[in-house]
């Protein structure tokens, strides 16, 4: 019997079988794909103060308020969540470069503020600044 020595085929392999990495690098394309949406609802923030940006500009403006009992306030006159939206579309008739000031106690459920926001959007004011404190 004769044995193939070893020296007869020592050709080196000089190419590398790249099929298994990118079948691997797709399955963890195709993970990250799906669960990259999941991870965006899944947080849960507590939204910090803010730092001032900038003086409120005072003319022309009209300022909004929400107390901490949910009472809705025009430049000081009370009001409620009907009237604020008929009174924005009366501003913006008048003054068609109308801005308005949002002031609301942050004891104020964010649905409160969120419908004062729709009302003075659909009366077509784009000009809506929300105010808060400064950190000390």
């Amino acid at each position: 019997m004769a044995f193939q020595s070893s020296s007869d085929n020592d050709d080196v392999l000089g190419e590398i079988n790249i099929t298994p990495l990118v079948d691997v690098m797709l399955v963890l394309l195709v993970a990250f794909i799906v669960t990259a949406p999941l991870l965006t609802n899944a947080m849960h923030v507590n939204l910090p103060k803010t730092v001032a940006t900038g003086a409120a500009d005072q003319k022309k403006t009209v300022t909004v308020s929400v107390d901490a009992g949910g009472h809705l306030y025009i430049d000081k006159r009370p009001t409620d969540i009907g009237q604020i939206g008929v009174e924005m579309a009366a501003l913006k008739a008048a003054n068609a470069d109308a801005s308005v000031n949002l002031q609301a106690d942050e004891g104020v459920p964010y649905g409160t503020v969120a419908k004062v926001m729709a009302a003075v959007g659909h009366a077509g004011i784009t000009r809506l600044s929300v105010l808060t404190e400064g950190q000390q």
